[in-house]
């Protein structure tokens, strides 16, 4: 028996038409302009009761293994693209930002990068430009320590409670500026 699951609000009018795979019939769901009651048209293997609830079984041309719910204000209209299932989603490494040998200002542009300083750089942590969650990594790849000017309301090494102007991140050493807010920043790694 083939099942659907349809949850959300619904505005509006429409139809979503189902098609049984085994038996190339139609059952359509009729949606109501404002209120009511939703309508079926039902025919052979779909019914009112079977199509409520549950997971369309692979025997019937499902994978039998998903469905999705939609919610939201019923005010809004809402468009939903689902990628490719070979799709991956999201970076599987972390997108170098670039080598920098001189001062270099952290940018929103950087979030979920990292910024290599290479010979002469230097890093910025500037003020009320990142929102909370966002987060940079530092590496340094030089020979000698790297300065961290904390420009940022308040900079903390993690595991501190002191708000540091500046920090030293040491030679081949790697830091993560996470932000509290825009004015409050952690730094983790190999910083003093």
């Amino acid at each position: 028996m083939s099942k659907v699951q349809i949850t959300g609000n619904v505005s509006g009018t429409g139809t979503i038409t189902l098609e049984s795979p085994n038996t190339n019939t139609d059952s359509t769901i009729i949606f109501p302009s404002t209120g009511g009651t939703m309508l079926t048209t039902t025919t052979t293997g779909l019914n009112a009761n079977n199509i409520t609830v549950g997971i369309l079984a692979v025997a019937n041309g499902g994978t039998g293994n998903a469905f999705f719910g939609v919610s939201g204000p019923a005010t809004s209209v809402k468009t939903y693209t689902f990628p490719n299932e070979n799709m991956s989603v999201g970076f599987r490494n972390i997108p170098p930002v670039g080598t920098k040998t001189g001062s270099y200002t952290l940018a929103t542009t950087d979030v979920g990068e990292y910024v290599q300083v290479g010979s002469g750089g230097s890093i910025t942590i500037p003020d009320a430009t990142f929102a909370e969650g966002d987060a940079v990594s530092i590496f340094n790849n030089t020979s000698g320590n790297v300065t961290i000017t904390c420009s940022i309301t308040t900079a903390y090494i993690a595991g501190t409670d002191a708000d540091k102007a500046s920090m030293v991140l040491a030679t081949r050493g790697l830091a993560t500026v996470l932000f509290i807010s825009s004015t409050v920043c952690v730094v983790s790694g190999n910083v003093s």
